[in-house]
């Protein structure tokens, strides 16, 4: 995989893969922010391509990432929580058996990072609690903030 990025202007970039391109606006969206939805939407993608490849509906899905970075530099994550909120027409078992595929095989991004980053994760199948802070690695600060932004439904 290739990833060419080229300045625009100010602090925008042009990021040009062999599937397409997009713009980089740092001032408005930080390349850490960038990073951590590309992390979240890869598993995301898992939770609706798995299912379907076993012919179940995932409907209502949200995920939530909550990253604690380290106060000094390099401010690399330090802590992830995820949090998966979905509904679909599969049992309990077999919807925790998707995510838990994603968190530990199919999703590249989590895999990068899950030697070096405690990972924890929520799972609310179809209105129930499933997982509760169950812990996937260890690792070791600084909240991101990440503003006002939609949470997944409570």
């Amino acid at each position: 995989m290739t990833v060419t990025i080229s300045h625009l202007d100010a602090m925008r970039f042009e990021a040009k893969t062999a599937n397409g391109s997009f713009v980089i606006d740092c001032p408005t969206i930080s390349p850490i922010e960038y990073f951590l939805s590309g992390l979240i939407a890869c598993s995301a993608s898992d939770m609706i391509a798995i299912p379907n490849n076993q012919g179940k509906t995932v409907r209502h899905l949200c995920v939530r990432g909550d990253v604690v970075r380290n106060g000094d530099f390099p401010k690399k994550f330090n802590t992830l929580h995820l949090l998966y909120h979905f509904d679909s027409d599969a049992d309990d078992t077999t919807a925790l058996r998707w995510v838990m595929a994603s968190i530990e095989t199919y999703c590249s991004t989590i895999n990068t990072v899950r030697s070096s980053v405690e990972i924890t994760y929520d799972v609310i199948h179809n209105g129930a609690t499933l997982r509760s802070n169950e812990k996937i690695i260890s690792g070791g600060g600084s909240v991101i903030d990440m503003g006002n932004i939609e949470s997944c439904p409570a």
